[in-house]
């Protein structure tokens, strides 16, 4: 964790400034895919290609088709994901990404992001997309990820 590029959450409603005020951002959209998600009953670490991430009682840990991790918070988790029958709002089973819009911005170097819990860091290689979910949270998508999870739309 000592790249030149550093972002940080704000934890904010809105997409950030450094994404939005790019010339080369795009605007993408979560296609919609079917993830298993379990919700954690206690304080834990899930270790993501990009980094060590801390997961809280209540969040969601989902795990996508290859099989990575990633935490999405109990308050954002909602918004993002709709239970796929017979599997019940907010409890753990298969779920469908919604089809929302983010920002996103490839990135040619490598980069880290900061969390807005303060302790958890992603760590972005050269390649790399910085994505804005335009409610004070970014992240890290992988080249090979981001094509098959988002579809840019300008």
């Amino acid at each position: 964790m000592s790249h030149a590029l550093i972002f940080r959450c704000s934890g904010k409603g809105g997409f950030s400034a450094e994404v939005a005020g790019h010339p080369q951002h795009v605007e993408a959209r979560k296609r919609e895919r079917e993830v298993e998600v379990r919700f954690t009953d206690v304080a834990c670490i899930v270790r993501t290609p990009e980094g060590a991430v801390h997961a809280h009682p209540g969040d969601a840990i989902l795990t996508g088709n290859g099989g990575q991790h990633w935490r999405v918070s109990h308050a954002k988790f909602e918004h993002k994901y709709r239970p796929i029958p017979p599997t019940l709002p907010g409890r753990s089973g298969r779920y469908m990404s919604l089809p929302y819009r983010i920002l996103a911005l490839r990135l040619h170097e490598p980069f880290d992001v900061w969390l807005a819990d303060g302790v958890s860091a992603l760590s972005g290689h050269a390649g790399d997309w910085l994505v804005d979910y335009g409610d004070g949270s970014l992240g890290i998508v992988a080249q090979d990820i981001f094509a098959t999870t988002y579809e840019i739309l300008r």
